[in-house]
Formats: C-alpha cells, structure tokens, sequence
C-alpha cells in the first residue's frame, strides 16, 4: 500500500513540474514573437502585422523610448503606426508595430 501511495505521489508531482514548464505564448515568455519581450527592437525594421495599440498607446510607447512632439500618427496598410517626432535636436521618422517595437530614422 505505501508503495502504491509513493508511486502516485511521485506521478502527480512530475505533472505538476511538467505542466509549469510548458511553452504557453505570454508577454512575459519570449517565445511569444508578437510581443517584444525587451527594450531592444526584434528586427531591422517594423514588422508587419495586425496592430491592437491604440494610438494614445502607439504615442506612449514612442515617447517612452526617448521621443517628444510626436505627432502625425497613423497606423498603414501594413497595420505600422507611423508619424513623426522629436529626438534630441531633431525631428525624425517613427514607427511602432504590432511587436511593440520602436523605430526612428
């Protein structure tokens, strides 16, 4: 009986530490690739895809990464929020996509 008793614990234990491990997409699990997961932008240039920021949401994030006056902002056909805004002593090209991602030029 104890030994039936230990196998069950042992399996039910092993379910458990399997089922934390398992590889469910979250913003916090970077095999996610439609949430950047970092500060730093996950590709040479915005990706295209279906964009859910809104734009008080796109201009927060761009003025979060060092941008102001941002204005001009519209989302293309590529579901990129663009616009422009100011960086130091210049006015720049910005972009947001669908990752999150920054971009300016």
């Amino acid at each position: 009986m104890k030994r039936l008793l230990t196998a069950v614990v042992i399996s039910a234990t092993t379910s458990v530490a399997m089922a934390q491990t398992s590889s469910t997409p979250t913003a916090d699990n970077p095999t996610n690739n439609a949430i950047s997961p970092s500060s730093d932008n996950n590709t040479s240039k915005p990706a295209m895809g279906a964009n859910s920021f809104t734009e008080d949401q796109a201009r927060s994030r761009i003025e979060a990464k060092g941008f102001t006056k941002v204005s001009g902002l519209s989302k293309d056909s590529n579901g990129v929020w663009r616009g422009k805004g100011m960086k130091g002593d210049a006015m720049q090209d910005v972009a947001l996509d669908y990752q999150g991602n920054v971009f300016g030029k």
